[in-house]
């Protein structure tokens, strides 16, 4: 049975000195998850490529309106029917944080969440974790 592989970003944005944000999609097709922008890699495709085409797809946002934190990657393992699934995450702050989010079809809605509030609308325990690690990951990164 072959394992299926994701990829997808962690987006967040901080308004002054409001707690950081996350941006979630809710999807469109069945249970009508949380979920930030993610999504298959195609034949050929890094993990990293497929986050950006899919952040591109599912939110409208390209590599010019994201910065990048290159040593935050965090992956997951899961099963889907029975079906391993890998899927990886990295972590990207919006350059503008007023800045349009643009859904696709498939999804219905969007929200900047903070990390409490993150947590609960993905259920899911592992994604919670990638959450929690990438607030640790951002606090730490601008103490200075």
């Amino acid at each position: 049975m072959s394992r299926r592989i994701a990829a997808g970003f962690i987006i967040f944005r901080r308004l002054e000195r409001n707690p950081i944000e996350y941006l979630l999609l809710q999807t469109s097709y069945g249970e009508h998850h949380w979920t930030p922008p993610k999504g298959h890699l195609d034949k050929g495709e890094s993990p990293l490529q497929a986050a950006e085409r899919e952040t591109k797809e599912e939110a409208g946002l390209d590599k010019n309106d994201l910065e990048y934190y290159n040593k935050f990657e965090e992956k997951i393992t899961y099963n889907i029917n029975g079906r391993p699934k890998d899927v990886f995450y990295y972590l990207a702050r919006i350059r503008n944080a007023q800045q349009n989010v643009k859904l696709s079809n498939e999804h219905q809605n969007l929200i900047w969440s903070n990390l409490q509030d993150a947590c609960n609308l993905v259920k899911y325990n592992e994604m919670q974790s990638v959450l929690q690690k990438a607030e640790k990951f951002v606090q730490n990164y601008h103490k200075e």
